[in-house]
């Protein structure tokens, strides 16, 4: 059996993972990134959890063929340096040069969104697929690329970025400078903004209430609401759809993947969320005619997702 390491880096959490050749996640070690602080410092608790987690897999590091990091922002996987990544401070951060100076393994880098439909593509619901996007709907809109097998980052590693195109010129603004983006709209966080203009509008709805007994606005809000019967909720929901479907659209018109795949806690809401979404897409897309379209679907993996991908980094670089 063969074991990889796989580390997801995120805002919050370091997440390391060590991932069989099944594809099974049979230890983790986990520690917050405590933002901003000095960049060795987060590279140097990265390895920590690599270590840790081989020791609570039973195991000793001579047992793991590499390791690979998926990390917020550009991660150039050529030279091993983390371009830019705004919401950890890094700028041209040499992260690979950085783990390899503790551990003595081949290293891996690549966007944690790109990681993630890779760890979909390879072990999740677009499995057997030869085409794949994955979008993810958190705090921003995640976009992840599979071509012919391989992750499609550009050819500048900033590829796949979905969340950042257009789908409401002078829209609502988004956290990267632009305007209208499919992020501000569809993201649990403009989901979130939707919710509360609509509170605003009309302070005695249901929304409202609901609001106030749980002591803040989140993005299931208006789903519950609209479940409880507010018509206003029902505007909400449905204007996120709608976004959602647009968004999703060009997504299979650029790429037309064999399988779209969506993750991300909002997808929770199942039927509610996804008959109206894909009635939608279905009536929009310009392939509707043709007998195969996109299979629309939900990702299996979670949060495990970025763990598996960077783990299989090494096959995929």
């Amino acid at each position: 059996m063969k074991y990889y390491v796989g580390i997801d880096l995120g805002g919050t959490n370091i997440v390391a993972g060590v991932v069989d050749e099944d594809y099974n996640i049979i230890a983790k070690a986990t520690t917050k990134t405590n933002c901003p602080r000095p960049e060795k410092e987060i590279a140097g608790d990265m390895a920590k959890m690599a270590l840790q987690a081989v020791e609570n897999a039973g195991l000793t590091m001579d047992k793991i063929e590499w390791i690979g990091i998926g990390t917020p922002g550009i991660a150039n996987s050529e030279t091993g340096i983390i371009e830019y990544a705004n919401n950890l401070g890094f700028k041209n951060t040499p992260m690979v040069k950085y783990i390899r100076e503790t551990i003595d393994k081949p290293v891996f880098i690549e966007n944690d969104a790109n990681a993630a439909a890779y760890g979909e593509y390879v072990a999740g619901a677009a499995k057997g697929a030869k085409n794949a996007v994955c979008i993810t709907l958190g705090t921003g809109v995640g976009g992840g690329i599979i071509i012919d097998g391989k992750i499609y980052s550009g050819s500048n590693f900033a590829g796949a970025e979905i969340g950042h195109t257009v789908i409401e010129v002078d829209g609502a603004q988004c956290s990267c400078g632009r305007k209208g983006c499919f992020e501000a709209y569809s993201s649990a966080t403009g989901l979130i903004r939707m919710t509360k203009e609509a509170i605003a509008e009309h302070p005695d709805c249901i929304m409202a209430k609901m609001a106030e007994e749980k002591g803040k606005v989140t993005a299931r809000t208006s789903f519950d609401s609209m479940r409880e019967g507010d018509e206003y909720a029902k505007e909400v929901v449905d204007k996120y759809i709608k976004y959602l479907a647009a968004g999703i659209t060009n997504a299979i018109n650029t790429f037309q993947p064999d399988i779209l795949c969506i993750g991300g806690g909002v997808c929770n809401e199942g039927d509610p969320l996804l008959l109206p979404m894909k009635a939608i897409v279905k009536e929009e897309v310009y392939t509707r005619n043709s007998e195969k379209n996109t299979e629309i679907v939900i990702a299996q993996l979670g949060n495990d997702a970025g763990i598996i991908g960077a783990a299989f980094l090494g096959k995929a670089k």
